[in-house]
């Protein structure tokens, strides 16, 4: 079998109204898929993280760079094809967007692997050690009103996902380290003290703003405090993470193994957040968690984009055993997006694949498909009517 072809899709339409985390507002949604076509005719579907015009630049990449690399090449082989492009790729991009870009690339040889194995992905990947996976809702996003009047926002956005029987729920912050605390203590007034909260400050703070808020969510039994300072900042994650309460979580703006060893070896954080659209895919992922795991730290993945990323990590987390096990053992969680409608999640898919039925009926718990593959396929007529060339 080899490689015929490598399209990349990327994918936008215009939210109802603008939304934000501590770093920009958007008003687009964006989703960066990948297809790649074998003389067999098998399809395999990956995706690469990164919103925007970074999608683009990111598509240049997949066909322009990494495809004349690889075309003609056994799709079976993706240890061979991921290091023949790093190490090709090495003097330009040991991080960011080319890693983004062969991590779709990565995530669509394995999806044509079970396809070609005619099994679910998560077989391959070692098998099920759970059957099912706790999903915790991410809402709650920042947008250009008051803090009186997100605080407001926040409490009724956190009522309504608690009530829809999500296992946990995640916030952003980025305001200002007052004007933030102000915001989570809202959130916590109304869902109580018993349900599992994180705060997500997509690196917004110095050290010793992010110390402020970290004492404030120390108080409120927050469960972590996600990205507190810049990823770079390995000594700030390291000096957080040992005199807070609050568990330090981070790991999505990192990449490939060699990243992974420099952030767990510096003590950097309680929770790993590893996205496997961004790190350098799924062959690079079981890396990075093996990391993890000999250090047991545990694993809840970054998920973000389409439906496609969600089925991914399902399959992942259906296979990630528990560390360090146990009778009782606390399970991993799929992190799903519960902010407005995101038709790249509810209605890409050939196939029904619905978290949030799931959610509904069984309380709180996903499971993948067990379809072969990753489990679904884009339909074709939606790619063409949302794709999106700049």
């Amino acid at each position: 079998m080899k490689i015929s072809s490598i399209k990349s899709h990327v994918l936008r339409y215009e939210l109802d109204k603008e939304l934000g985390y501590s770093q920009q507002y958007y008003k687009h949604r964006t989703a960066h898929l990948v297809e790649i076509e074998t003389d067999e005719g098998i399809t395999g579907w990956g995706e690469c993280f990164g919103p925007g015009n970074i999608a683009l630049a990111n598509k240049y990449i997949v066909e322009k760079v990494i495809q004349p690399l690889i075309i003609g090449e056994d799709p079976i082989n993706k240890e061979y094809i991921w290091h023949k492009v790093y190490n090709l790729l090495r003097d330009s991009g040991q991080k960011g967007m080319p890693i983004q870009a062969l991590s779709g690339i990565d995530i669509a040889l394995w999806d044509i692997l079970a396809k070609k194995a005619k099994m679910p992905l998560y077989q391959l990947l070692g098998g099920k050690t759970n059957s099912k996976i706790p999903v915790y809702g991410y809402g709650m996003m920042l947008q250009k009103k008051s803090v009186e009047e997100l605080c407001e926002l926040f409490k009724q956005e956190a009522s309504q996902i608690k009530e829809k029987n999500y296992k946990a729920m995640k916030m952003k912050v980025g305001l200002g380290p007052k004007e933030d605390l102000k915001l989570v203590s809202a959130v916590r007034e109304a869902i109580g003290d018993d349900f599992k909260l994180m705060v997500d400050a997509n690196h917004a703070y110095n050290k010793n703003d992010a110390f402020y808020v970290g004492r404030g969510l120390d108080e409120m039994e927050i469960y972590w405090f996600e990205e507190p300072v810049a990823p770079e900042d390995y000594d700030g994650y390291k000096e957080l993470k040992v005199k807070l309460k609050t568990n330090i979580a981070g790991g999505e703006a990192e990449f490939t193994k060699y990243g992974w060893n420099q952030l767990i070896k510096n003590n950097c954080i309680d929770i790993a957040q590893p996205e496997v659209c961004g790190l350098g895919g799924i062959t690079e992922y079981l890396k990075v968690s093996a990391l993890a795991q000999s250090n047991f730290i545990p694993i809840v993945n970054h998920v973000w984009g389409s439906a496609l990323s969600v089925a991914v990590n399902l399959h992942l987390l259906t296979s990630l055993p528990d560390i360090p096990g146990g009778l009782f053992s606390t399970k991993s969680m799929l992190e799903f997006d519960t902010t407005e409608k995101n038709i790249f999640i509810t209605d890409l898919a050939e196939e029904k694949f619905s978290i949030l039925d799931q959610v509904k009926d069984k309380d709180g718990f996903a499971s993948p498909l067990e379809n072969i593959g990753i489990g679904i396929n884009p339909k074709k007529d939606f790619i063409k009517e949302y794709e999106y060339n700049g």
